[in-house]
């Protein structure tokens, strides 16, 4: 891909997509060599990442953005680097004590290396055991549990127990191969013998899927847009990091044939011969486990082996993302993809026309993907037929580990989040009182926990002050103290904010400035928020204001002062 078609007639100036078409192919080791130096030394990025553009013919520019934004190029890592989560599910399981336990414990800070360099300690957010925080990977080997720092030290065994997963519906889609032991690729033998491009587009639009990964952009209207354009590129998005949801690691971790299956389907139906899974560097067993698949895959023939041999049969590429949340916003995903800092970029123009090198683009979330070959395989409106009339289909809802049965579950759209809590998830454990329930993420929102009966769809969602996101719930008991999840929800947004506009990188930070000071979200909020939800550049600054605000409405009398 390096090179691309940065001269496509209507497409935007880019100054990194320039230097690299006249860098050529040389430019597309970027990534991977910045990763592979920043692995070997606990220095900070302005000592070596010049050096490492330079090798690959870049300016010292290309090698310090990229290096300095995302967070695990920008940490230093010593000879053993443990990665803890403090993100949402595990904040909520222990109020986020752990990590000044575990920095005890390893005699490290957060964000440091020790004084020999051996042992560094970064912050993470999320590992993706959120059914079982807190958590950190030590490595790549996981330790969960509220004993996590003294599995770390080794004074306890380690644990990491698998996803529960348990389909709510009868009949799996998702869930299918995981629990009802269907086979991958047969639907995907059953278009290479026949079954057009328009006509995998036309069941899928029957279907009325649309993205898991939080917009709710009907998967239809994406591949349509691309048919018939030269150069089409599809990107199986498994870089987005919603603390509270896990669907995404489940789904590469243990069914990654079905997420590289409706990979090829897409790629078939929006005639694109190459194909990409950005996976988060949070998840590395879903790295080597999709990239298994895929060797496997293009052994027995369902994937082209090279770039030279794709057509018929696309190739795949597995790409590792480098930690920063905004990544799973598709044209940050995009710039990552191309070695550039994981920043949104204006729209238009949309990556349907000019997205990765300039090519016509597709981004779908892995479990839309993931869906896509039981849709083909038994039509769409079978699909149709399943959950609520303007929002088919069926989700993976992730319930975390305040609650009696946490886990992974299939259920239909338009079910209850009352029936979700208490029948699936046995409501909270121990007898203990839910106070809120944050769903879809740190970009969703909050219900109070005595007011749960809401469907969950996005429309009813959004008419209780939440959102649909990627349906992780998590449980909040009395022992939390609402200022400090406030406090938690401004600090999430004002490190993860990725800088390429005022309202948010600025706002970020006022936000949090409040929530330090104890500022109940009233008037001192008002012009703040108005602003960052008015003219921020990409959904992450516009729905921050928003969550705050369902925040304190779930809250009520103790988060007193908001009532806009």
């Amino acid at each position: 891909m390096a090179g691309g078609t940065p001269g496509r007639p209507g497409s935007r100036h880019d100054a990194f997509r320039s230097l690299r078409a006249r860098n050529g192919a040389r430019g597309g080791s970027l990534p991977a060599a910045l990763e592979r130096h920043r692995a070997r030394t606990p220095e900070p990025p302005q000592t070596w990442a010049p050096e490492v553009a330079s090798a690959t013919g870049l300016p010292a520019a290309a090698g310090l953005g990229p290096a300095t934004y995302f967070a695990d190029l920008a940490a230093p890592h010593g000879e053993r680097h443990v990665r803890v989560c403090t993100a949402t599910a595990c904040f909520a399981a222990r109020s986020g004590r752990h990590l000044g336990e575990i920095e005890e414990a390893l005699g490290v800070a957060a964000g440091q290396a020790d004084e020999s360099g051996r042992t560094s300690l970064q912050t993470v957010r999320c590992l993706g055991y959120c059914y079982a925080g807190p958590a950190a990977l030590d490595g790549t080997g996981p330790c969960t549990g509220p004993r996590v720092a003294a599995q770390l030290t080794g004074r306890e065994p380690r644990q990491a127990p698998a996803i529960p997963a348990t389909d709510a519906t009868g009949d799996p889609v998702l869930l299918a191969g995981i629990v009802a032991g269907a086979s991958a690729w047969a639907t995907w033998h059953r278009v290479a013998h026949g079954l057009g491009a328009a006509d995998v587009r036309r069941e899928i639009g029957v279907s009325g899927l649309r993205g898991r990964g939080g917009a709710g952009y009907p998967v239809a209207a994406k591949w349509n847009a691309v048919a018939g354009m030269p150069d089409v590129v599809v990107v199986a998005n498994g870089d987005e990091g919603d603390p509270g949801s896990y669907a995404d690691r489940l789904l590469m971790e243990e069914d990654p044939e079905r997420v590289l299956e409706g990979l090829a389907l897409a790629c078939h139906a929006c005639g694109a011969a190459r194909g990409f899974v950005l996976v988060r560097s949070e998840y590395p067993r879903a790295q080597a486990r999709l990239r298994r698949a895929a060797h496997r895959a293009a052994e027995a023939g369902e994937l082209a082996r090279t770039p030279g041999e794709a057509g018929a049969r696309p190739y795949v590429e597995i790409v590792e993302g480098a930690g920063s949340y905004v990544t799973g916003e598709e044209t940050a995903l995009i710039a990552r993809l191309e070695g550039a800092r994981g920043c949104a970029r204006p729209r238009p123009p949309y990556p349907t026309d000019h997205g990765l090198w300039d090519a016509p683009t597709v981004v779908n979330n892995v479990e839309t993907l993931a869906a896509v070959p039981w849709i083909v395989g038994r039509g769409g409106a079978a699909y149709a037929r399943r959950g609520a009339p303007d929002e088919t289909g069926t989700k993976l809802v992730c319930l975390s580990e305040r609650f009696a049965r946490p886990g992974a579950y299939e259920v239909e759209l338009g079910t209850p989040v009352s029936d979700i809590v208490t029948r699936l998830g046995g409501g909270l454990g121990d007898g203990r009182e839910p106070a809120a329930l944050q769903i879809g993420g740190p970009l969703g929102g909050f219900l109070p926990g005595d007011d749960l009966d809401v469907p969950l769809t996005s429309r009813d969602l959004a008419e209780h002050g939440a959102a649909l996101g990627h349906a992780g719930m998590v449980a909040f008991d009395t022992e939390i103290e609402p200022y400090e999840l406030l406090r938690h929800v401004w600090e999430f947004a004002a490190e993860e904010s990725c800088g390429a506009c005022a309202p948010c990188r600025t706002g970020t930070r006022r936000g949090l400035g409040l929530a330090r000071a104890g500022t109940a979200p009233g008037e001192a909020y008002g012009p703040l928020v108005r602003l960052m939800g008015e003219a921020s550049l990409c959904a992450f600054g516009r729905r921050v204001p928003a969550a705050v605000r369902s925040l304190a409405r779930a809250y009520g009398s103790a988060l007193a002062g908001w009532d806009r």
